[in-house]
């Protein structure tokens, strides 16, 4: 495949775990990736992991608004189209009592968690839109075991419920 004609994707996250599994999965498929995220040597290894060529390592910080424009720009300008968008990248907050945990924290991951990816699938759809063919795909993931790390998933048994016989 040609740049010109290969499917272009972009996933945030993508140094590590399952946006790491992601890249991997849509190079192997023949996507040229845009992997993202905060750590260069984590995004050039998860690169290394995937076909030659196939990839493109871009940092960017999913809480700036201005970085996530600049990553589309960059999307953009060197392919001029973008089939898959993964959102991916996420962040939890320690793991405080409720009522210590500062606001300032609590707005880097909402601003990580769910501003992030309606900014980035907006970028994305003024992308799609305009190409031929036009794509219109997008996924989410929830980070819930970074999210959560050190603490149970439920801090509460639920009550058993009978099943109908």
């Amino acid at each position: 495949m040609t740049e010109a004609t290969s499917k272009i994707a972009l996933v945030t996250g993508a140094g590590t775990g399952v946006g790491r599994a992601a890249s991997l999965a849509l190079m192997d498929k023949g996507y040229t990736v845009v992997l993202v995220g905060r750590r260069l040597e984590m995004l050039e290894e998860t690169a290394k992991l995937g076909p030659a060529g196939k990839s493109l390592c871009v940092t960017a910080d999913m809480a700036n608004p201005a970085a996530i424009a600049a990553l589309f720009d960059k999307v953009k300008a060197t392919y001029g189209r973008l089939d898959v968008l993964f959102n991916n990248a996420g962040m939890g907050a320690p793991p405080v009592n409720f009522e210590d945990l500062p606001l300032e924290q609590w707005q880097a991951v909402v601003n990580t968690n769910l501003t992030a990816p309606f900014l980035c699938t907006q970028h994305a759809f003024r992308i799609m839109k305009d190409q031929t063919p036009r794509a219109a795909a997008s996924s989410t993931t929830a980070r819930s075991r970074r999210m959560h790390r050190g603490r149970s998933r439920r801090p509460t048994p639920r009550p058993s419920t009978p099943s109908p016989a």
